[in-house]
């Protein structure tokens, strides 16, 4: 089986910088987390479409909704190898009162998929910006610029499972000293298809912190419900 060029460069990419991170990790903070998701799709044309999700987080060992968002984008298929997508996040997190945090995020993406035999590649590259408190803050007008790089696999076995491997790494445009990645995701999960409007997803996740003193380490299940209007 040949590998596309662009997915062994996302692999050897996504392999050198977490050997590069990992001598950074110091004290660690572990967490349980849960993540619920509702996610919808409405088909403009062939090519163009509407996306809708909200999502819960919970964390803290499950015990609070540490994150809620609701996110709308505008998707748009290039080729059948290509697509390009804009979104806009409105979220809140928790803070240690037990208040919320507003969060205002915009940002776009370019997603290039491959099939190689029965097994599934994407490599997504996405840039966002997000602004936190921005009426409540001094600081929040100030953005905050990342780019995110995520390699998927998946294996097309022609049934209604589709089982999957990612790993995503998450990198701050305005790099401090002595500071690179800040976050990588890794995840394993699986798909199911109940038919063409219903998909069903189960995940375990885990992410962590890195160019802070006690990076978080989160250890999350998560579900989704997908459907087509």
């Amino acid at each position: 089986m040949k590998i596309p060029l662009l997915f062994r460069i996302g692999l050897f990419a996504v392999l050198v910088c977490n050997l590069h991170t990992a001598s950074l990790v110091s004290a660690q903070v572990n967490d349980a987390g849960l993540w619920l998701s509702l996610n919808a799709e409405k088909k403009v044309t062939s090519r163009f479409s509407v996306t809708m999700s909200a999502e819960s987080r919970f964390n803290e060992n499950i015990s609070e909704a540490g994150t809620i968002f609701a996110d709308m984008g505008l998707d748009y298929r290039l080729h059948k190898n290509l697509r390009v997508s804009a979104n806009y996040r409105f979220s809140g997190k928790r803070r240690l009162d037990d208040s919320y945090s507003t969060r205002h995020r915009w940002y776009a993406q370019v997603t290039i998929r491959e099939k190689v035999d029965r097994i599934r590649m994407s490599f997504r590259t996405r840039f966002q910006t997000q602004f936190t408190d921005l009426y409540s803050s001094p600081d929040g007008k100030i953005p905050e610029y990342t780019t995110r790089f995520r390699l998927n696999l998946s294996y097309n076995n022609k049934s209604a499972f589709e089982p999957y491997v990612n790993a995503e790494l998450f990198l701050p445009l305005e790099l401090k000293q002595n500071q690179g990645i800040n976050q990588t995701r890794y995840m394993a999960g699986v798909e199911y298809r109940l038919n063409r409007k219903h998909m069903f997803e189960l995940f375990y996740l885990f992410q962590r912190e890195y160019g802070v003193k006690n990076p978080e380490f989160d250890y999350v299940t998560g579900i989704g419900y997908y459907f087509s209007l």
